[in-house]
């Protein structure tokens, strides 16, 4: 008699693994899920395909009716912003909303980016075995939902995390998680925009910096400083690991009125703020010289879902999933030497390894509804000639 396992591959025709569409994650004739590892990300919009098919579709170029709605929303959003009274409330005491944030909102808000190695493969080679002495700041830190996973995957031996957050509710959810290791990890307090440098960090110390989904909470007005202070902590060679929100995202077009400070700047119901940046803006920003690459996109994370909405409405799906590493150049970047001196903040201290837009087009399918996410991913890094001789 045959077993049941025998009876399955004897009646399911199997398609042979070579004609797997790419971006299908399951057998279209058999509607089984393929055997072979499917890579998120990869799940490309052909003329033939049916839109409502699957929930959501990597790298779709809204169409020109999405841009149409963005401009309405945003006309609606300028004719009533935010009042002078609360956007000094907002702006003066920003501290004040991400502690009572993660006082409402512990460590299971956001799920763990597991996706980090994969886009930032500098990471990889500071964790690994033999990589040596190695050192990561993480700047917006919040509940570890980045160091930890980091700290997790780790072979190094010798390797610092340094978490900082200007919350100190966030701090102190670190430092109470029982994966917290002292011998490597340091979490601290800091304001990316102050004049200090985080505590136990000294100037041309650290190897990676990673900001992902923190440069939105800052205003413009603080950007320059928070860019010096980077410039001030990281090795010459030394790399930023940059993720965050992208102008058009769906999250800026679900904002209704009273929420606008000013262009592309809101006010979450929570009190925290959002920037939405363009390309070019952070060009400008980090003051790059090299060639932005015009898309990144695709993360091979394991996650419960595949796409959500914005992050006031159900915060651990959407805001901080699918990405990729194919921006990145030939450069190699690795473990950097200690030693170098103080250098001044020069213009144009950045060079743009890689810079792009990641897009994801959401559906759904009982509605027929399409929804448009965006972020901006890039990696910048601190030239190596400028070191003080």
């Amino acid at each position: 008699m045959s077993s049941p396992t025998e009876l399955s591959d004897q009646s399911i025709p199997l398609q042979p693994l070579t004609e797997f569409p790419p971006h299908r994650s399951h057998n279209p004739i058999n509607n089984l899920k393929r055997s072979d590892p499917f890579k998120f990300g990869s799940r490309y919009l052909e003329p033939t395909d049916d839109i409502f098919e699957f929930n959501a579709w990597d790298h779709v170029v809204p169409d020109s009716a999405y841009y149409i709605y963005c401009e309405s929303q945003y006309t609606s959003q300028r004719a009533s912003p935010v009042s002078e009274f609360d956007k000094a409330r907002f702006n003066n005491n920003p501290e004040k909303w991400w502690n009572r944030f993660y006082s409402n909102n512990t460590s299971n808000f956001f799920k763990d980016r597991k996706w980090l190695h994969q886009e930032f493969p500098i990471l990889s080679k500071v964790t690994a075995k033999d990589a040596g002495p190695s050192t990561i700041l993480e700047v917006g830190a919040g509940a570890g939902n980045t160091a930890f996973p980091i700290l997790k995957a780790n072979e190094n031996e010798r390797l610092m995390i340094h978490a900082c957050d200007f919350s100190k509710k966030a701090v102190e959810l670190i430092r109470a998680n029982e994966a917290y290791d002292a011998d490597h990890m340091q979490a601290s307090i800091w304001d990316i925009s102050s004049e200090d440098l985080p505590p136990g960090v000294r100037e041309c110390s650290m190897d990676v910096v990673l900001l992902v989904f923190i440069f939105s909470a800052l205003s413009p007005k603080q950007w320059d400083a928070a860019v010096k202070n980077i410039w001030r902590v990281l090795k010459p060679g030394g790399e930023v690991c940059f993720r965050d929100y992208g102008k058009g995202d769906l999250t800026q077009v679900r904002f209704k009125k009273g929420r606008l400070l000013e262009d592309n700047f809101y006010i979450r119901g929570d009190g925290t703020r959002v920037y939405f940046f363009e390309e070019d803006e952070l060009k400008r920003i980090w003051g790059g010289t090299g060639t932005a690459n015009p898309e990144v996109g695709a993360n091979g994370e394991d996650r419960e879902t595949t796409s959500g909405p914005a992050r006031d409405e159900e915060p651990r799906n959407a805001d901080e999933v699918f990405t990729t590493g194919e921006a990145i150049t030939d450069k190699e970047p690795g473990v950097l030497q200690p030693g170098y001196a103080t250098s001044p903040f020069p213009e144009n201290a950045f060079e743009i390894v890689s810079l792009g837009v990641d897009r994801r087009m959401l559906v759904n399918r009982q509605k027929q509804l399409k929804m448009y996410r965006c972020w901006m991913q890039g990696q910048f890094m601190k030239p190596h000639g400028s070191a003080i001789k």
